[in-house]
C-alpha cells in the first residue's frame, strides 16, 4: 500500500508492466498517484471487490470512479499487448511473436507519447531482457529458471546489468 505503481528518478520512467500510447510521462505519474491515494485512503475495503477485471480495455478521460481506477491498474501492472489505440490485450502473454492480429508490444505502438522518454519495466517474463535507448525490460524469467536481473541507471542511461541465477525456480504453470 506504500509504494507507487510508477515513479521517476535517475532519468527514468519506471512501471511494473508498462503505459498505453496515450499517456505521456506526467499522465502516466498522475493517474498513479489516484491509485496511490486509494491504496492509502478508507475507500480502498470497498474497491478491492470491483478491482480485478478485463474491463474497460480503452482509456478514455471520461472513465471515473471503479473504472477509471481498474483500467490505471490494470495498464500498470498487466499490461503487454495493445492496439493502436491503445485497446488492451490480457489473454496473450508469451513472447513477442504471439501478439494477437492487430496488436503489438505496448513499448512500440507508432506515436506511443511516452516515446523517447526512458521508461524501465518488467512484468513479461516470457519478453525477457530488452535495452533500447528509451526502454530497458527487467524480466528475465526468474521464477521459471531464468535469472534476476537489475540495472544500475544515471540520467537516462544503463550503467550496468546485473544478472543472478535463481536457485529456486518453478516449472511453468506450477502453483
Amino acid at each position: 500500500r506504500r509504494q507507487r505503481l510508477a515513479a521517476r528518478a535517475q532519468g527514468w520512467l519506471m512501471v511494473h508492466a508498462g503505459v498505453v500510447p496515450q499517456w505521456d510521462a506526467a499522465q502516466v505519474l498522475a493517474l498513479a498517484e489516484e491509485v496511490h491515494a486509494l491504496l492509502r485512503g478508507p475507500e480502498l475495503a470497498d474497491f478491492l471487490p470491483q478491482m480485478y477485471g478485463n474491463e474497460p480495455d480503452r482509456w478514455s478521460d471520461e472513465l471515473t470512479g471503479a473504472p477509471r481506477l481498474r483500467f490505471i491498474i490494470n495498464v500498470l501492472t498487466r499490461i503487454r499487448f495493445c492496439n493502436a489505440k491503445g485497446r488492451l490485450d490480457f489473454k496473450t502473454k508469451e513472447g513477442l511473436g504471439t501478439a494477437p492480429e492487430g496488436f503489438m508490444p505496448w513499448f512500440d505502438v507508432p506515436q506511443r507519447r511516452t516515446a523517447g522518454e526512458p521508461v524501465a519495466f518488467g512484468h513479461w517474463s516470457t519478453l525477457g531482457l530488452v535495452q533500447r535507448p528509451d526502454l530497458l525490460a527487467l524480466d528475465t524469467g526468474c521464477v521459471w529458471g531464468g535469472e534476476l536481473t537489475a540495472a544500475r541507471v544515471a540520467d537516462g542511461q544503463v550503467l550496468e546489468i546485473i544478472q543472478v541465477s535463481c536457485a529456486q525456480a518453478r516449472k511453468p504453470g506450477a502453483d
